[in-house]
């Protein structure tokens, strides 16, 4: 059984640099334009905005039995009395449309079935070379870790070259255990010996990274198999590489069918412009997206929630995930700390400056944006980019420490030579200036006055 190789499909589509289905959201966003708000519809209105969601659809590569599914369901419920003539047909149409996405990604988020910290649990990870499995055994040990459980994880991978050590680094830059027999030539045993090795050190949670293709062969499945057999998994996990699209679904059934699955993991999802393979998978396989891989760092691995995601590809934002984001990222204290600041009105360039590696740590701008409805296309507008977030850490590093809690000392000449340390210019300076001294109004304002708060939300988008 040989199919296509990966590497014919990366060259097929390039990963790009936009954001996380981009593409169909931009779609989807047009069609609800044009229904919502609408005191009155009719069946070619809705013939027609159905018409554009097929093609954003079959666009973003989504399998051509999902698609049919969907719009033809969609089209027969919302073509009824009870939509045509409600009170407000247009945003009857987009709940629809949202309930028929939800379903289509897996309804429910799924956890991952471990057992109780008193026993071991086994996750065996399945997929093609170049799909990202090792470093997302690292991400999913991290995650784990900070749950509280203990992780050891398995090189099981004995193919791909320096496998074994990528993950070994891995394992020390996380400070998780890995399991390795450095020469070893049957990764059926290392996978045995490493769990055994674990259940006898009390490792509550093991994590076997196995051996991928370029394709999908007998010869692997048969390993895998084995391996399966050998170690007894609670997770038979299938990490997939989204950019891939409908290939993905493809080797996933055929992985399914050989192993079983219990669900499936889907890599580079923060560039995935298209959507495809999240859009099938559910359907075509049965097996539930767990989580995603939403960035390079070893944190980027997020939980899959299926109506947080229809909500980010029809533009409705996920404020939900940018607050778990938020508190993952913030200290309570600190935040106390810096809301009497604000208040005060004793906030400095310091706190300032601290902000920007706060929100470093939730992601990029744009990714933050993306969460937030409205927001996005706003911080477009302004052109708020990284480059100029880090033009102004620059010039704040520039200053001296009493310069940064006394902005008011900063005159001409101080000016000239921050503008020289960080290489930039006298008017990026002043601008940034003006910005901070905006912004420290701002915050005074919006902490101490509950109209402004709400004023403020409303902008944000969190308010109705």
């Amino acid at each position: 059984m040989t199919r296509e190789p990966l590497s014919t499909y990366k060259e097929r589509w390039p990963r790009p640099a936009n954001e996380m289905l981009e593409k169909l959201s931009n779609a989807f966003t047009d069609v609800i334009r044009t229904v919502s708000g609408k005191s009155s519809i009719s069946e070619k209105n809705v013939e027609e905005a159905v018409e554009q969601i097929k093609l954003a659809l079959l666009d973003a590569d989504v399998n051509l039995r999902v698609v049919r599914r969907f719009v033809n369901s969609t089209l027969q419920e919302a073509s009824g009395e009870r939509v045509l003539r409600t009170v407000n047909p247009g945003q009857q149409f987009i709940k629809i449309v949202y309930d028929k996405m939800v379903s289509l990604l897996g309804d429910e988020k799924q956890d991952l079935q471990l057992k109780g910290p008193d026993t071991s649990s086994v996750i065996l990870f399945y997929g093609l070379q170049g799909s990202g499995k090792t470093t997302t055994a690292g991400k999913l040990g991290l995650r784990l870790k900070k749950q509280g459980r203990r992780v050891l994880l398995i090189a099981a991978d004995l193919v791909r070259p320096a496998a074994i050590e990528q993950l070994a680094i891995l394992g020390k830059q996380l400070e998780i255990e890995v399991y390795r027999e450095d020469g070893a030539k049957d990764p059926v045993k290392v996978a045995k010996n490493g769990v055994a090795f674990g259940k006898k050190n009390q490792f509550d949670t093991i994590i076997v990274d196995t051996s991928g293709r370029m394709a999908v062969d007998d010869e692997l499945m048969k390993e895998l198999v084995r391996i399966r057999d050998a170690v007894d998994p609670v997770e038979s996990i299938f990490v997939a590489d989204s950019m891939t699209g409908q290939h993905a679904v493809d080797i996933a059934s055929a992985f399914d069918a050989a192993l079983g699955l219990s669900g499936v993991i889907l890599t580079k999802f923060d560039s995935d412009t298209r959507g495809g393979a999240a859009l099938s998978l559910k359907s075509i396989t049965g097996k539930p997206i767990k989580f995603i891989g939403t960035g390079e760092k070893s944190e980027d691995l997020e939980v899959f929630h299926p109506d947080r995601i229809a909500n980010r590809i029809l533009g409705m934002g996920d404020i939900v995930s940018l607050v778990e984001k938020a508190q993952e990222s913030f200290d309570e204290e600190e935040a106390m700390a810096l809301q009497e600041k604000m208040a005060g009105g004793t906030f400095t360039l310091e706190d300032y400056l601290e902000q920007f590696k706060q929100v470093r740590k939730m992601g990029s701008l744009e990714k933050i944006a993306d969460m937030i409805p409205g927001v996005k296309n706003a911080i477009a507008e302004q052109k708020v980019n990284e480059k100029g977030m880090k033009h102004e850490e620059a010039i704040i590093l520039s200053m001296t420490p009493h310069e940064r809690k006394n902005h008011l000392i900063i005159g001409p000449s101080r000016r000239k030579r921050i503008a020289h340390g960080s290489g930039t210019s006298v008017h990026a300076v002043n601008q940034l200036l003006k910005k901070f001294e905006k912004t420290r109004l701002t915050m005074k304002k919006v902490s101490k006055n509950k109209k402004y708060q709400a004023q403020f939300l409303q902008q944000m988008g969190m308010q109705g």
